[in-house]
């Protein structure tokens, strides 16, 4: 492929990358027990039908309009169509609560609504008001107007009139907006303009062009409301011509790589993790021999790619191991994988050096919603695993004085919507403050060291707001203090004090009355009652704050013996 073009606006990209390659498969997604696929022509007439829709329904630029949907084909569409017409997308989880979309809808004033089922439509029709409800699948909704997704896509015209309607769009102009959890609780709406994320797309093309990606098959199963897999896992790959394939869930994952047999995947550390405890424990139960071959594989890898000198007899053995191990392990991923890229949470050094120790390269990148989101990531010649990689060309990055790691250039959001108070404390004389500690090395590659906000992030990636979630618990009369933990973890754990006359049954059950109210990321998996917090311990401030850092220390024990 030529160097990467300069495109105004992603609805344009998308409508000329349609024109470049008509007959070329774009997107494909599984529904009534078999595969669909659509060309990047008939992209071109849907997206376009369907921005010529919206307008007649009475959407118009810089409306809001909310996207509840998992991951399929008719997203693109979606947004290209939204984008088209000057709209902003914003994506939300299918996992939200009613409380959750009601926030979201209030917050941004979204009055139309794109839902793909109808027990998430009658959920977002809960939560209205709302102008406009359009389900991609058969529903009935009361109190709403209602439409047809199928009705919006049938027009077959030329798509020239609104391919210059959004060759028109500034690179400056809102795209979407994507809602992220603030330190004080609520979800914010990050405005995202075009540039920025165009401007991730190039950086991350560039860094990984020795790879020569193009025409690619890429298996799509993180939520398209990430700011993650939005970028990387939609725009990106589309704009190199890859065919994004959307797996059928998390739970067919192992079937629909081996189906698809992708050449490249976007993960998170979680899931990474998962399938390498599935592999050592299904190596656990082979015989003796069969234990020590694939010990050996990983050891040789390992010292391959810590550049260590292998002796003779590692040098013969390692093509009979390559053989009967790795190209096994590979055989699970469907056996193409040319990379997958982590990201949304910490990959421990040890998991990242087993798949690359398997011969699958695993490039490691970091970024929030705020930046596009990616920031950084590592070269494909050069992973170095145990940090997070080089700043993507057209990012400056400094570390301040505190250790912050500060962003400045095209990837940096607007602002957050309607909150210009948080907006300019979040960017101060056009850098980006991440609320991350870190460090930049000889080389240029960047290491986390910890995180300045309170922010969580598990493991798969979602980012969870323990404020909120304490000030919930707080809230319930038996529970008198809690500090909400599980960074990089599978789930949230809760240290709770119990308040003057309760016990622990009472805060048991305080703990799940309290999760009833939250979406299933932000449920309490786990939890221990604690002594209390006080200044005297030296777990809180004079101020009555609590230190969650040396709670978190203070409790290492427990936390231990919870799982968290």
């Amino acid at each position: 492929m030529d160097d990467y073009p300069q495109w105004p606006n992603l609805a344009t990209m998308m409508f000329q990358r349609a024109r470049q390659w008509p007959d070329q498969p774009m997107l494909r997604g599984f529904r009534d027990g078999e595969w669909h696929g659509i060309t990047w022509g008939q992209f071109a007439l849907m997206a376009a039908s369907a921005a010529r829709r919206l307008r007649a329904a009475g959407v118009s630029a810089g409306d809001r309009v909310m996207i509840v949907s998992e991951n399929r084909p008719d997203y693109p569409i979606i947004e290209t169509a939204l984008m088209a017409i000057r709209a902003v997308p914003v994506p939300t989880y299918t996992t939200n609560t009613v409380e959750d979309h009601k926030h979201i809808l209030g917050d941004s004033g979204a009055r139309v609504a794109f839902v793909s089922s109808a027990a998430l439509a009658l959920k977002v029709a809960a939560a209205g008001p709302l102008d406009l409800l359009i389900s991609i699948d058969t529903f009935d909704a009361t109190g709403v107007k209602t439409a047809r997704w199928a009705d919006f896509i049938g027009d077959t015209e030329d798509p020239a009139d609104i391919i210059a309607e959004a060759a028109e769009i500034l690179p400056t102009a809102l795209a979407c907006m994507i809602y992220t959890s603030g330190t004080g609780g609520s979800p914010k709406g990050v405005m995202l303009p075009h540039v920025a994320i165009l401007s991730n797309c190039r950086g991350a093309y560039i860094l990984t062009r020795q790879l020569n990606l193009h025409r690619e098959t890429y298996l799509s199963f993180l939520p398209l409301s990430h700011s993650y897999e939005h970028t990387a896992g939609q725009f990106l790959f589309l704009s190199i011509g890859s065919e994004i394939v959307y797996a059928r869930g998390v739970e067919y994952l192992a079937a629909d790589m081996l189906t698809v047999r992708p050449t490249l995947m976007t993960m998170v550390p979680r899931v990474l993790e998962v399938i390498r405890s599935r592999i050592m424990s299904q190596v656990g139960r082979e015989s003796a021999l069969k234990q020590r071959l694939f010990n050996q594989a990983v050891a040789i890898g390992i010292k391959r790619i810590d550049k260590q000198r292998l002796t003779l007899a590692e040098r013969l053995m390692d093509p009979i191991l390559e053989r009967l191990v790795r190209r096994k392990v590979r055989a699970r991923f469907g056996g193409r994988l040319v990379a997958a890229i982590s990201g949304g949470a910490r990959l421990e050094p040890e998991v990242g050096r087993f798949y690359m120790a398997m011969g699958i390269l695993l490039i490691q990148g970091y970024g929030q919603t705020e930046a596009g989101p990616i920031i950084s990531a590592n070269p494909p010649n050069d992973c170095r695993v145990d940090t997070v990689g080089r700043p993507l060309e057209g990012v400056e990055l400094r570390i301040a004085e505190d250790g912050e790691i500060l962003v400045r250039g095209d990837l940096v959001m607007h602002g957050y919507w309607g909150r210009p108070d948080e907006t300019e404390n979040a960017i101060r004389d056009g850098w980006l403050h991440t609320g991350d500690i870190g460090t930049l090395d000889a080389d240029n590659y960047l290491r986390i060291t910890d995180r300045k906000k309170d922010m969580i992030v598990l493991s798969g990636g979602e980012n969870v707001s323990p404020a909120r979630i304490e000030g919930m618990l707080i809230a319930e009369p038996p529970i008198a203090q809690a500090v909400v933990l599980g960074e990089g973890k599978s789930g949230l754990t809760a240290l709770v004090v119990v308040a003057e006359g309760f016990d622990e049954v009472a805060v048991a059950s305080a703990v799940s009355d309290v999760n009833k109210r939250l979406s299933v990321t932000e449920r309490i998996r786990r939890h221990a009652v604690v002594p209390a917090f006080t200044i005297d311990n030296g777990l809180m401030t004079a101020t009555q704050k609590i230190k969650r850092h040396l709670v978190r220390e203070r409790h290492a024990e427990v936390l231990e013996k919870l799982g968290g």
